[in-house]
């Protein structure tokens, strides 16, 4: 499983810096993978609290219950890794 520090590099590369929503299936994980990693970190108060997920759009996704189709992560995020 991808691991917190790589997922946010991952998230940079993708959407070019912080606070810009992409698209789930951007990160190019299986959707077994997606709803299992998203939803690790939406269940940890630590890690969720930088994570900011919305359903419009485009490829769905359930994480914890809830269908998403992109993220978006706030900066102050790096204070964790």
């Amino acid at each position: 499983m991808m691991r917190l520090r790589e997922a946010v590099e991952r998230y940079l590369a993708l959407a070019g810096g912080y606070h810009k929503p992409i698209a789930l299936s951007a990160f190019g994980l299986s959707r077994e993978e997606t709803e299992h990693l998203f939803g690790v970190f939406d269940e940890d108060y630590h890690i969720s609290r930088f994570f900011h997920f919305r359903n419009s759009s485009g490829e769905s996704y359930q994480i914890n219950g809830f269908p998403q189709t992109h993220v978006s992560v706030d900066a102050e995020i790096s204070e964790t890794l």
